[in-house]
């Protein structure tokens, strides 16, 4: 889908107004400590951690993945070689958000390799269990494991699981938004009209939270990873206001 770039109307610069830019909470940015090519890096990985194939030259996998439990009936095939099918838009697997509903599978989370050397995780990668050897470039390969090590993000910080809300700011985010999001996305975002509207995603805010963060794959969508993960949840708390 192409994103379509649209103008913020006056609405927007009134939140602006009444926010003030210099109001951003001065948190640490997610690619402070890093450099260029390693924040370039993980934002990638971001994407392949969210659907691999679609950015990886070996093209959509056949049949349901090898490791998939056959506890879970409501997934099949290209869906579940998604790594964050198993582990989760939060990291966490069976102990996040996918303790439960359509996703369930027992699997635990890749938050225990947050901060592990990249060459350990690139391993794991290759085993017989997520068998992407020889499916996956070692470039793409790398990147995946520089974001499992260095990208994960605590996103229990940041949203309620008992309620689905996320945590922040809603004037903050009306400026994050009204500046950063919503020339693709639309005052209301509802754009473009391919995609589910903000409305009706903010149902699942981890998977939010995570394309704020990364971007989406195959598409030219920023990553908000130069800014504090504190202006993504108030972003999204804006967006929790829109219609679905």
């Amino acid at each position: 889908m192409k994103m379509r770039p649209m103008s913020i109307v006056p609405a927007g610069l009134a939140v602006i107004a009444a926010a003030g830019l210099s109001s951003l909470p001065a948190q640490p940015a997610l690619g402070e400590g890093l450099s260029a090519d390693q924040a370039y890096s993980i934002v990638r990985g971001g994407k392949l951690y969210d659907k691999w194939f679609a950015l990886a030259g070996s093209g959509r996998p056949k049949g349901t993945h090898k490791a998939w439990p056959a506890s879970n009936t409501k997934k099949k095939g290209s869906t579940t070689h998604r790594c964050k099918s198993c582990h989760g838009w939060d990291y966490m697997g069976k102990d996040g958000a996918y303790k439960s509903g359509s996703y369930q599978t027992g699997i635990v989370g890749v938050r225990a390799y947050a901060g592990a050397e990249p060459a350990k995780i690139v391993a794991v990668l290759k085993n017989d269990t997520h068998g992407l050897g020889g499916k996956v470039e070692a470039a793409d390969m790398n990147d995946l494991a520089l974001f499992v090590s260095k990208g994960q993000v605590d996103m229990s910080k940041y949203i309620d699981y008992a309620t689905k809300k996320p945590k922040g700011d809603i004037a903050r985010g009306g400026a994050v938004y009204a500046t950063v999001c919503s020339g693709c996305h639309g005052r209301d975002g509802k754009l473009p009209k391919e995609m589910k509207s903000f409305g009706k995603q903010m149902g699942n805010p981890w998977e939010v939270m995570h394309k704020i963060l990364n971007g989406h794959p195959g598409e030219d969508m920023p990553s908000l990873r130069a800014f504090d993960t504190q202006a993504a949840a108030d972003a999204m708390v804006y967006m929790a206001t829109f219609p679905k």
